[in-house]
């Protein structure tokens, strides 16, 4: 499981000219499986995707697509973790 820390480097009105394109790109992206919950932060700095992936060559993948790595609007932090307590069992299917 990864966590994808999203840090614009671009002020909010370059970003809003790659919204549609970032969420277009997101929908692919759970549609295919691969997202789990994404959303802004709060204040609006950039966003978080918790990704499910095999291996980080994998979140490299997914995110060299993202609209905001392709046009340089965002940086990314990326953070591995191995979910071990779930809220419910659902979830823990999921993962």
């Amino acid at each position: 499981m990864f966590i994808a820390i999203l840090t614009y480097k671009k002020p909010l009105e370059e970003v809003d000219r790659f919204l549609q394109a970032h969420r277009d790109y997101l929908a692919e992206h759970y549609a295919a499986g691969d997202f789990i919950a994404s959303g802004p932060q709060t204040p609006r700095v950039g966003g978080v995707i918790m990704i499910k992936a095999n291996n980080r060559e994998a979140v490299d993948a997914i995110i060299s697509e993202d609209p905001f790595h392709i046009n340089d609007i965002a940086n990314y932090q990326i953070v591995e973790f191995t979910p071990t307590m779930f809220c419910n069992e659902e979830l823990k299917t999921i993962l």
